[in-house]
C-alpha cells in the first residue's frame, strides 16, 4: 500500500527539480545579455581591426547603454531590437566585415533590457523613442546618414522614433515590425506569468517582454495619428508565415507610410518571424541598399 505514495512522492521530487533546473537554464540563457567586457570582446573580432565601444548616459530618469562600432566617417546605422533580448542579438552584425565596410554601428539596450535598467520596464513606445533620440541626436554631427533598422518591437520604436524626431532619421528597415494593433500572437501563459507569484519565477528579461506585449495594443494605437510624420524611405522585410507578428503588419505599415518618398515591401517566401537567422544575406542586402537610397536622397540638387 505505501508503494504508490512513495511512486507520487517520487515523480512530485522530479518533477520540482525539473522546475527548478528549467528555471536556472531560463535564467543563465535568457538573460540575453553581454557585459561591457564581453560586448567589446565579441564584437571586436572583425576584419579592420576596429575595437568597440560601450557607453551609458543618463536622460528622462533613466539609465542608458549602448555600444558603437566602426568609422565616424560613415553612415550611422542604428540596430532595435525587439523583446526579449537587448543590444548582444546584433552582435555577429557588429562585427560583420561587410557592414563595417559601409557603416558605422550602434546598438542600444532598449529600457528594461541588457544594461538599460535590467528589470525596469518602460512600455511607452514614445518614452522609449525619446530615450533614443537622445544619443541620436548626440551623433547627428558625425552622420550625414542615420538608419534606424528595428527587428519585431523594435521596429515598433524605429517608426515612432521617425514619426517624433523626423529630423534624426534619413532611412528606415522594419523587419518583423510589429505595427498595426493587435496583429500579433499572445501567448496564453504570458497573463499569468506578468503578476506574482508567477512573475517571481520568470528572468526579468520575459517580464520586460511579457509587460511590453500586454501594453502593446494600446501604445500601437496611440501611433496611429502619427504615422504621416514619417519622411524617411523606408524598406519593410517580412516573412509570409510570421506566427508571431503576423503579415497583416507589413502591408499596415506600407498603406500608412503616405509621406514617405520610397517605400518598398519585401516578403520572404515560408519564412517565420526570425529573418536574422533565417535571411540574414537578405538582411545584409537591405541595410547597403538603404545606405544607397539615403545617399542619392541626401545630394542636394544642381
Amino acid at each position: 500500500m505505501e508503494i504508490i505514495p512513495k511512486i507520487l512522492r517520487r515523480k512530485r521530487f522530479y518533477l520540482l527539480a525539473g522546475i527548478f533546473i528549467l528555471i536556472g537554464f531560463l535564467y543563465s540563457f535568457l538573460d540575453l545579455r553581454y557585459s561591457d567586457k564581453n560586448m567589446i570582446r565579441k564584437t571586436s573580432k572583425n576584419h579592420f581591426g576596429y575595437t568597440a565601444q560601450v557607453h551609458h548616459y543618463d536622460t528622462l530618469d533613466r539609465h542608458m547603454r549602448y555600444v558603437e562600432i566602426g568609422n565616424n566617417s560613415k553612415p550611422l546605422l542604428v540596430f532595435l531590437h525587439g523583446a526579449p533580448s537587448s543590444s548582444a542579438f546584433w552582435v555577429s552584425f557588429l562585427k560583420d566585415s561587410t557592414l563595417l565596410d559601409r557603416v558605422k554601428m550602434l546598438a542600444p539596450d532598449r529600457p528594461g533590457y541588457g544594461y538599460s535598467e535590467y528589470g525596469n520596464p518602460e512600455t511607452s513606445v514614445s518614452k522609449q523613442a525619446a530615450l533614443i533620440s537622445y544619443i541620436l541626436r548626440k551623433k547627428r554631427h558625425l552622420h550625414q546618414q542615420i538608419i534606424l533598422h528595428g527587428s519585431s518591437y523594435g521596429g515598433t520604436l524605429a517608426a515612432r522614433i521617425a514619426m517624433d524626431y523626423p529630423d534624426l532619421v534619413d532611412g528606415i528597415i522594419l523587419q518583423s515590425a510589429s505595427t498595426a494593433p493587435g496583429e500579433e500572437k499572445t501567448y496564453s501563459i504570458t497573463h499569468p506569468t506578468s503578476k506574482p507569484p508567477l512573475s517571481w519565477l520568470v528572468p526579468s528579461s520575459i517580464q520586460m517582454a511579457n509587460y511590453e506585449k500586454l501594453s502593446h495594443k494600446e501604445e500601437l494605437e496611440k501611433m496611429l495619428p502619427h504615422w504621416g510624420n514619417i519622411i524617411a524611405p523606408t524598406i519593410i522585410l517580412h516573412g509570409t508565415k510570421d506566427g508571431l507578428i503576423y503579415p497583416s503588419n507589413a502591408t499596415f505599415s506600407k498603406e500608412r507610410l503616405v509621406n514617405s518618398p520610397f517605400v518598398e515591401l519585401i516578403w520572404a517566401e515560408g519564412k517565420g518571424h526570425n529573418l536574422t537567422w533565417t535571411k540574414r544575406e537578405l538582411l545584409l542586402e537591405t541595410i547597403s541598399r538603404m545606405v544607397d537610397i539615403t545617399a542619392e536622397m541626401k545630394v542636394e540638387p544642381l
